[in-house]
């Protein structure tokens, strides 16, 4: 703990920044990694629409592809708001509908089957979405539960068995494995390099898939709070319409906000949490600045080491039974 807490802690220098950030992806692909340029996956995210701004500053746009991949539970406007940063920022753009893949795959066969076993009654044109209490409603139990949508708009909300939670969530990882599959079919093409667009809050809590989203060459924002990858947006000029977007998870049909499927608190006082645990801030250093009290703070604290010991995995390498000394 260096200085006094306050909501403008995790204020930086975004020009600065994006030019160090820069510098490091231009020395990583000419030295290490080997490759002329970067493939980026555009969400229509804040942190994916970003990663593509530092990448087309970094190398030039004619380094740079941008892959839209969305797929049949996508948010309607995702294409189009991938498409506006791509052109934003003058980039190689490739689309590919990944609704095929995932039909093939069994996907929508098996995520519907899982949801049946909380409602069974679940079928052709309902929509839905897992979701958690948050730290101002939870009692340090992170339950799930499934919120499902008739074709007549009524919603129905039901507590997820275990087995059914880890078939969904089994399922839903398709997704992610599926892009990632392109984008390395696309690197591969370009002999190019393969970014992750996870920030500080996802890339420290697990917020990503193994082998899917988690899988890159380079994860040039992954130091960044979620807040201090808002400032980098306004200054590399992402489109507006993004800027100002909540931030989704666009996974399930249904829309989903980060916070009511897996952080504790919406990104903006998640950060700040994250920031204090991490600079020795106690709860009552924080509490009066995020609105919090100190016990809910604590609860947040807590749930932060949980998911650090419980994601542990997912940052993990393939582990060797021995060391193999020719290869570092």
């Amino acid at each position: 703990m260096t200085q006094p807490f306050s909501k403008d802690i995790l204020a930086i220098d975004a020009g600065k920044e994006a030019d160090k950030i820069g510098n490091q992806i231009r020395t990583l692909l000419t030295r290490k990694l080997k490759r002329r340029g970067l493939v980026v996956a555009l969400s229509g995210g804040i942190d994916s629409s970003v990663s593509v701004g530092l990448a087309a500053k970094a190398l030039g746009p004619e380094r740079v592809v941008a892959l839209l991949m969305p797929e049949r539970h996508s948010s309607d406007d995702t294409l189009d708001l991938s498409k506006s940063v791509a052109e934003t920022f003058g980039v190689k753009w490739f689309h590919e509908d990944i609704s095929g893949v995932l039909e093939a795959v069994g996907f929508y066969r098996r995520y519907d089957d899982a949801v049946r076993k909380a409602i069974p009654e679940y079928g052709d044109g309902w929509k839905s979405k897992i979701v958690i209490p948050n730290v101002m409603e939870s009692k340090g139990f992170n339950l799930f539960s499934i919120v499902a949508q008739q074709p007549d708009g009524t919603q129905v909300q039901k507590r997820l068995p275990l087995e059914a939670y880890l078939e969904i969530v089994a399922a839903t990882n398709f997704k992610q494995r599926t892009r990632k599959m392109f984008e390395y079919y696309y690197a591969d093409g370009f002999n190019y390099a393969v970014v992750g667009t996870p920030n500080r809050l996802e890339y420290d809590q697990g917020f990503f898939v193994k082998l899917g989203d988690g899988a890159a060459d380079i994860k040039p924002i992954a130091h960044l709070y979620k807040s201090q990858v808002y400032q980098m947006a306004a200054f590399l000029g992402v489109p507006e319409k993004i800027r100002n977007r909540p931030p989704t998870t666009d996974t399930y049909s249904m829309p989903q906000g980060q916070d009511e499927f897996y952080f504790s608190l919406p990104y903006d006082r998640m950060d700040l949490c994250l920031y204090g645990k991490n600079n020795g801030y106690a709860p009552t250093d924080i509490a009066d600045t995020l609105g919090l009290t100190p016990e809910q703070v604590q609860r947040v604290y807590d749930d932060i080491d949980t998911k650090r010991v419980t994601t542990r995995y997912l940052h993990l390498s393939p582990q060797l039974i021995e060391d193999v000394p020719e290869i570092e």
